[in-house]
C-alpha cells in the first residue's frame, strides 16, 4: 500500500525511530557493562535479568518508533 504525498515522516521522527531502534542494540553488545553476578533480583544474577529487562524495554522502543513513523 502506497502512502499518499505529503504524510512522509519528519526527518527527526525518523532519527529518533533510528535512535530507540539502536539503543537495545549498542546496550546489549556493550557486554563488560552487565557480565556480572551482582547485585541479583530474587536470586537470579544480574547477567541474566539485566538481559530480560531489555526484551520489556526493547518491546517497548520498538512500539514507540513504530508510532513516530506511522503518526500523521
Amino acid at each position: 500500500m502506497t502512502e499518499p504525498s505529503g504524510t512522509r515522516p519528519s526527518r527527526g521522527a525518523l532519527v529518533t525511530a533510528g535512535v530507540l531502534l539502536a539503543l537495545p542494540f549498542v546496550a546489549l553488545l556493550w557486554v563488560s557493562s552487565y557480565a556480572r553476578y551482582e547485585p541479583r533480583l530474587w536470586g537470579f544474577p544480574f547477567f541474566y535479568w539485566y538481559q530480560f529487562l531489555w526484551v520489556l524495554i526493547t518491546s517497548a522502543a520498538t512500539y514507540a518508533a513504530y508510532r513516530l513513523v506511522r503518526r500523521r
